[in-house]
């Protein structure tokens, strides 16, 4: 599922499920999409592909709502894309559709930092029709700068051009660090500065990236220096490098050999630098990765070489929580970390490395998945290494740990357990924040009233 969900389930403080985005579509091309149903890979399709198979991807939709239907009194539905998609008024599978299976009430929500924004809200209930705009309760101007009481004028001209009420104006709040959907928040790590004080990272930028919330809390950190680079020059100061997870891995495997990235890691591995893969990135770390049954493109290919391992990519897909700990070749001692796998394939270790985490069952999963296991791999030397565990840095234990070896290998001191605690213990508060300020900002009693009728 997608990580915008899990983030409101969080704010719901309620456990993820599947069912609350019973359709995920992970892109593998421009027109090709791999379709996610209800947490499990349902087959890969072409654009066109896709469209006409919606009445029974609407029967899947209909499931997901009905369980979630029977278990809460009040529900909150996201839409997708614009409210107003002319072009896909017949084929849509989200907004309109649902609202309609669900008899929901609407608020439309407008970004006014886009700029615009008369346009976006008066057009859009224009493009409406008379059953849908009958449904809008209200519209939430979102991400406004400067004196609030500025646009006193423009919500004048939105409640009488459309009739609707304006329920509030949302001051753009900085520094939220909530986690962000898709890459919308990579854009400001592209020119971090690197330093001498500071841990340097290089995420490298794949055209397929995936699991971009992978790095949020390295970023929060503040002996951190974290950059996403598109060019091996721009790696430069970097103290360590990551591969990123990736949705199409033999392709992306294949843009850092043309970029230049492959000389430039093995150089950077020679001069003491760390070079780390998280999934995907895990397997382009190896000798070789094959793709006999044409999960994604075929074949088979030559892997980047500074981990013995070998993959070979399968139809079936990995989605699993775990709970894993470091093995002493790693960081010298046992350190808990918590994630998710979610990958295609399975990795092989040759003689020359050892696993990077040790990964335990959980007493309420009887999968063989959950049996006690290795998990990625890492050289002796301890300046390569790979792992499956997507938020492998989030537990604020392990991330210190890891940091300090980082820094001490740069003659830096290193710093106390509790900085980094106190990291995600501001990151956790992110949510209480943003609902503070929603609730100062917005007006709920018609919101209220509608979820009461």
């Amino acid at each position: 599922m997608g990580r915008a969900q899990v983030l409101q389930a969080r704010a719901c403080g309620l456990p993820p499920h599947v069912d609350m985005n019973p359709i995920l579509l992970k892109p593998e091309a421009d027109t090709k999409t791999q379709v996610i149903v209800q947490g499990k890979v349902w087959r890969s399709q072409e654009a066109k592909e896709y469209f006409s198979g919606k009445s029974q991807l609407k029967e899947f939709v209909k499931e997901s709502y009905e369980r979630l239907a029977e278990q809460y009194d009040v529900m909150v539905i996201e839409g997708a894309g614009s409210a107003a998609e002319m072009n896909l008024r017949d084929r849509d599978i989200v907004n309109w559709p649902v609202v309609e299976m669900a008899d929901a009430a609407v608020i439309l929500v407008a970004d006014i930092d886009r700029g615009g924004v008369f346009a976006q809200v008066i057009g859009t209930m224009d493009l409406l029709t008379p059953e849908e705009r009958r449904r809008v309760i209200g519209v939430v101007i979102n991400k406004f700068r400067g004196d609030r009481r500025l646009f006193d004028d423009g919500v004048k001209i939105i409640e009488e051009r459309t009739g609707v009420p304006v329920l509030g104006v949302v001051p753009y709040l900085r520094n939220l660090e909530l986690d962000q959907e898709d890459s919308v928040d990579i854009e400001r790590f592209r020119m971090t500065p690197f330093g001498i004080e500071t841990v340097n990272v290089a995420v490298v930028l794949l055209p397929h990236m995936s699991n971009f919330t992978d790095f949020n809390q390295l970023a929060a950190e503040g002996d951190v220096a974290i950059r996403y680079v598109a060019f091996p020059q721009e790696l430069h100061g970097a103290d360590v490098i990551i591969i990123p997870g990736s949705k199409t891995t033999l392709a992306d495997l294949d843009y850092l050999r043309q970029a230049g990235f492959e000389e430039a890691l093995h150089a950077h591995v020679r001069q003491g630098g760390e070079v780390a893969g998280v999934c995907g990135g895990f397997q382009m770390l190896g000798k070789e990765l094959s793709d006999l049954q044409h999960v994604e493109t075929g074949g088979s290919a030559r892997g980047l070489g500074l981990l013995d391992v070998k993959t070979e990519l399968l139809p079936h897909k990995t989605t699993i929580q775990v709970r894993a700990y470091s093995q002493g070749e790693f960081l010298g001692s046992e350190c808990l970390v918590e994630g998710y796998e979610i990958h295609m394939g399975v990795t092989t270790r040759g003689k020359t490395v050892s696993s990077s985490f040790q990964i335990f069952p959980d007493k309420d999963d009887s999968s063989d998945l959950c049996e006690k296991r290795g998990d990625g791999a890492i050289r002796s030397d301890r300046l390569v290494w790979g792992t499956y565990i997507h938020g492998v840095f989030d537990r604020p234990e392990f991330r210190r740990q890891w940091l300090n070896r980082v820094r001490v290998r740069k003659n830096l001191q290193p710093l106390e357990v509790e900085i980094s605690q106190a990291v995600s213990s501001r990151l956790a508060q992110a949510l209480d924040r943003w609902a503070d300020h929603v609730e100062a900002n917005v007006d709920l009693t018609p919101i209220f009233s509608a979820i009461r009728q």
